[in-house]
């Protein structure tokens, strides 16, 4: 089973860069995507209901603005939209599908702002979050997915010392992302790959693409108790249409 994760930073302009093309070649067995920026019905996607697809999505209160969605070549057992806090909901980041082994929650984290304005409130964000993935977990084994809008470690982007005060990677962010590991999730591509240089966002300017000048912003995280389930995980970077890139991760059979 494959499972692919990409921020499209909005879907309707992804479908003019090559998004359509990507999801009919690749065809993942599920596909979560954050800041999708519209609503269903805004976009063409009859050619993903020919392909197979159930889709679920959260958007925002705000128009064109964050949103995430899942769509699954095999229906969910059940859905949720948000985290079950009005404080948080109302800015479609969250939703969660669950299957036969496995609740899925596929996430678009709060971003810090420039300046830090936003900081003290994705720190509740990141509090709220956890305990919901916590007490999923206790039923069954979640996989959580998405742009967390930080990267963990000094080695997830390309100038650490340079961006320590910066939003993305704060010492408040960054021991978000501790807590995640203390409560007995696994940073799927880690597993597989040590290696620098590997990104999944870069900024738009000064060719930093080209020149892999990026953050690891995107990412599977997976329950400690479902980790014999995982066959591998990987960044598709070859892959463009938006400022980050899919990550994929594929369970065994």
């Amino acid at each position: 089973m494959k499972l692919i994760s990409w921020n499209v930073n909005g879907i309707r302009a992804a479908m003019d860069k090559g998004f359509r093309e990507f999801v009919e070649t690749d065809q993942p067995d599920i596909l979560c995507l954050q800041e999708t920026k519209a609503e269903p019905q805004q976009v063409d996607l009859g050619w993903a209901d020919d392909l197979g697809y159930h889709q679920t999505w959260n958007c925002a209160s705000k128009k064109g603005y964050s949103g995430t969605t899942i769509w699954s070549k095999s229906p969910p057992q059940k859905t949720q939209l948000g985290i079950g806090q009005e404080e948080h909901d109302n800015e479609g980041r969250v939703v969660t599908a669950t299957f036969a082994d496995f609740h899925l929650v596929n996430v678009y984290t709060p971003n810090s702002k420039r300046g830090l304005l936003r900081l003290d409130y994705r720190q509740q964000w990141d509090r709220d979050f956890l305990d919901y993935v916590k007490k999923l977990n206790r039923r069954k084994p979640v996989i959580f997915c998405g742009d967390v809008n930080c990267a963990h470690q000094e080695i997830d982007l390309a100038n650490p010392k340079s961006n320590r005060k910066n939003a993305g990677f704060t010492d408040e962010e960054r021991g978000g992302l501790d807590n995640m590991v203390k409560a007995g999730f696994v940073d799927s591509f880690r597993q597989f790959n040590a290696d620098p240089g590997n990104y999944t966002w870069w900024t738009y300017r000064m060719n930093a693409r080209e020149k892999n000048v990026g953050w690891r912003l995107d990412y599977f995280w997976v329950a400690k108790k479902f980790w014999d389930r995982i066959e591998g995980a990987k960044i598709r970077c070859e892959i463009l249409g938006s400022d980050h890139c899919p990550v994929e991760l594929t369970l065994k059979a």
